[in-house]
């Protein structure tokens, strides 16, 4: 049986060719991390499947595209490095149990991002001050309503945890203002050294901000830099910003 045996030209022709349709095919597909939003500019977008806690039901219509403009990028003043791609399992905090990631079968998509921020006026090479972890959920129906309303019930549930011996206290409160409905979340704890023990330096605390906006809920959990704690105004700030770029974004 005689074989047909492309020639040098031909070869040159046609595997380039192959290779951009493999590109094209792990971008829409998300490749490995699907749950990841793509970092490289406000021009680029990411399919974002479902999160581990749920599946589509089976009227959701297609596949939810999460932009990494939906995501708030902190001002040059107090950006420590540019937002990056977080799984995220990992952006979402936890304190009983997976209060953050009870999204159930209603969520269509996930994707977060973290950023690095410093204070303002401080130089790039000081220490960070802290970083906060974005995460987005959308829902189809009222997933949306319904994920804050057993949130508000899992951290009602919640009042202490232990962190590495260490005893968190956990208060919540409504945030006016911010979406069509927002929760504040504050974490306190006594203030401890690297490795983990007491200093007798008074407490430290930071903060966890859920916001609705329409069918998509955005998780901002603010950490600061090596157990330290968070910056409440930064915090408030970027919640509100992240608000109205989804909000943008929906439209």
């Amino acid at each position: 049986m005689s074989r047909y045996v492309l020639s040098p030209t031909t070869r040159a022709l046609i595997l380039p060719l192959l290779a951009t349709v493999a590109l094209a095919t792990a971008c829409t597909t998300g490749g490995d991390t699907p749950d990841a939003a793509s970092s490289t500019g406000s021009s680029t977008s990411a399919v974002a499947t479902p999160s581990p806690t749920g599946q589509p039901s089976a009227s959701a219509s297609g596949p939810v595209t999460i932009p990494t403009s939906a995501f708030v990028e902190l001002p040059a003043e107090l950006r420590k490095s540019p937002r990056r791609t977080t799984p995220v399992t990992e952006a979402l905090p936890t304190l009983c149990g997976n209060e953050f990631g009870t999204g159930g079968r209603q969520v269509t998509a996930s994707a977060a991002m973290t950023v690095t921020y410093k204070k303002a006026g401080e130089a790039d090479s000081n220490t960070p001050q802290g970083m906060i972890h974005q995460t987005i959920f959308t829902f189809e129906g009222d997933g949306a309503s319904n994920y804050l309303r057993r949130l508000r019930d899992a951290v009602r549930a919640c009042p202490s945890y232990d962190q590495g011996g260490n005893p968190v206290t956990v208060t919540s409160k409504a945030l006016p203002g911010v979406g069509d409905e927002a929760l504040l979340v504050t974490r306190t704890w006594a203030t401890t050294s690297l490795s983990g023990e007491r200093t007798g330096e008074g407490e430290s605390s930071a903060q966890i901000a859920v916001a609705r906006v329409d069918g998509a809920v955005t998780v901002f959990h603010d950490q600061g830099w090596e157990g330290s704690s968070g910056n409440p105004t930064i915090l408030d700030r970027t919640v509100r910003d992240g608000v109205r770029a989804i909000d943008a974004w929906q439209r």
